[in-house]
């Protein structure tokens, strides 16, 4: 069996608050990720989805469970993984450009080598002459790219995204999604994709977990996506075999997101 990228196994994570009170978001979660796979994480809200992120990324210790990253046990950060996260963590008072060349900043790199390369970034997320704008001059499709541009400069081997296009209008949210896919499938990084859209999981994907409602969420199935490569999102949805997978995952979500449902009614 092939090394899995990352590889989450048995994950428990359990809040405990000032009063004492314990509030346990995922229960016995395992997921695992090939090198090059793309892989959604759909569910409810309020399931862990972000939680079990939280986790991949090192930023959050679980309870129990055990992460891999390539094998190798996960110390503090992990430094395989960019995370870019629901809402753009761009520096207002940096130009696009600047932006983009702060991973490499810290890396210390050569400041006329990161702007070199983060003019390339910017050409390749269709950016080119924007890098002397500032966040609050661009569009949020437009901010949407440069984090993205932000976090593939670093040429990380595993990608983290928890649900990055959800505030974006649906015209340019499709035309992100098919941007993300044109730059994964030039290099194939591991993904995993937080998402509450499960058009846009399957359209992304090749494979789709679902995670139950919390507390103590956990997978309750995991459905391999079959739709051939290279994908327009908008095009593969009218296919007759999206419409069968969208149709068998709703199956297994549906109770769960109507349990959600009723627990936030009575909260």
């Amino acid at each position: 069996m092939a090394v899995a990228a990352l590889a989450l196994e048995d994950i428990t994570v359990t809040f405990v608050s000032q009063d004492g009170g314990r509030y346990t978001a995922l229960r016995n979660t395992t997921l695992r990720v090939a090198p090059g796979e793309f892989v959604s994480v759909v569910g409810p809200t309020g399931c862990g989805k972000s939680t079990l992120l939280n986790v991949a990324v090192g930023l959050l210790q679980p309870s129990a469970g055990r992460i891999r990253v390539f094998d190798e046990p996960l110390a503090g950060l992990n430094r395989k993984a960019g995370y870019l996260f629901q809402t753009e963590a761009l520096m207002p008072w940096r130009t696009a450009l600047q932006n983009v060349t702060a991973g490499l900043e810290f890396r210390k790199t050569d400041s006329s080598r990161a702007a070199r390369q983060a003019e390339n970034w910017l050409q390749r997320v269709g950016l080119g002459g924007f890098g002397e704008r500032y966040p609050h001059q661009l569009s949020g499709g437009m901010r949407k790219r440069v984090a993205l541009a932000q976090t593939l400069i670093l040429d990380p081997p595993i990608i983290l995204m928890d649900e990055p296009f959800s505030a974006l209008d649906i015209q340019t949210r499709q035309l992100m999604e098919n941007e993300l896919l044109e730059l994964w499938s030039a290099n194939r990084k591991s993904v995993v994709f937080i998402t509450h859209d499960l058009e846009e999981a399957i359209s992304l994907s090749d494979r789709v977990v679902v995670l139950s409602a919390g507390p103590e969420a956990h997978p309750i199935g995991e459905f391999d996506i079959d739709l051939p490569r290279p994908r327009d999102v908008a095009e593969i949805r009218l296919a007759p075999r999206f419409i069968e997978l969208h149709t068998l995952i709703w199956r297994a979500m549906k109770n769960e997101v109507l349990k959600s449902y009723a627990r936030q009614q009575k909260q």
